[in-house]
């Protein structure tokens, strides 16, 4: 099962038995789920209804951004001890285990996609460049180095920007154009949908810092004010709670604009945008 509690479209196979419990353990955690459900709802936008390829993909994205959680919580990363309200994965084995089942993670993305006998080969090729670039030196990574770097530093909003479409916005944006490409999207729609993505994928993190100061661990399932303690720039250091809030709030607005051209074939998606903002966790 993945860490909603869904049954995956296919059973994993580790043979290993400490990493097999490991990977358990990790994909076991309950998650928001968003970026699966992202790509799933996207598909339905362009096609009429959820296409079982886009569920593939996005249990292939669900596992790369669990392999990116575990190896952030690392001593040598953000040293975090609890994760989705149980300890993290080094903490409840050790950061070797860690380390091997974030590797196998990503491999296993991979091969999820490739494994898809609903995605011609042309998507296949499509759906592997768009999420190896969400997650390479021009994508995650990089925004993992620049968030390490820039620590004990006051950015701007405009810097802080730059950070998290990397950090964090890009495999959001990845769900959603995933989606669009297992429902063969055009390219018009698929530009709608970028746009809505980078814009949602913004107020996601404006509010993950806007939560760090506002809720606790127990609501949060993570550690509440490690930013502070991490001495990292954020939205809420640089703007304010207030107007980091209303920040969001604007970033919503625009994402929702976006879609506008879909009609109501867009409601679920706007819906899904909306919880992103507006949540306590």
């Amino acid at each position: 099962m993945d860490a909603s509690g869904r049954q995956l479209s296919s059973p994993i196979e580790c043979s290993d038995s400490r990493l097999d419990e490991a990977l358990t353990y990790a994909l076991s955690n309950p998650g928001k789920q968003l970026r699966s459900r992202l790509c799933r709802v996207t598909s339905a936008v362009i096609a009429g209804s959820e296409q079982p390829s886009a569920v593939r993909a996005g249990e292939a994205i669900e596992f790369l951004h669990t392999y990116s959680l575990i190896h952030d919580d690392l001593p040598s990363m953000d040293d975090d001890d609890l994760r989705r309200s149980k300890p993290t994965v080094h903490k409840a084995y050790d950061e070797a285990t860690a380390i091997l089942v974030g590797d196998g993670l990503q491999a296993l993305a991979f091969e999820w996609i490739v494994d898809t006998p609903d995605l011609s080969p042309q998507q296949q090729v499509q759906l592997i460049k768009l999420l190896s670039n969400s997650v390479g030196f021009d994508g995650m990574v990089g925004g993992q180095a620049m968030d390490i770097a820039a620590e004990g530093q006051s950015l701007k909003p405009a810097e802080l920007a730059q950070v998290h479409s990397r950090k964090t916005g890009a495999l959001i944006e990845a769900s959603v154009l995933a989606g669009a490409i297992c429902a063969n999207a055009t390219d018009l729609q698929q530009s709608a949908l970028r746009t809505f993505a980078r814009r949602i994928g913004l107020a996601f993190q404006v509010m993950d810092d806007v939560l760090d100061v506002t809720a606790t661990s127990e609501e949060l399932g993570k550690t509440a004010g490690k930013d502070i303690d991490a001495h990292k720039s954020t939205y809420v250091a640089s703007m304010g709670i207030e107007d980091a809030g209303n920040y969001a709030e604007a970033l919503l607005s625009e994402a929702i604009d976006a879609l506008d051209g879909f009609g109501d074939a867009a409601l679920k998606l706007k819906q899904l945008g909306k919880l992103m903002v507006h949540r306590s966790f």
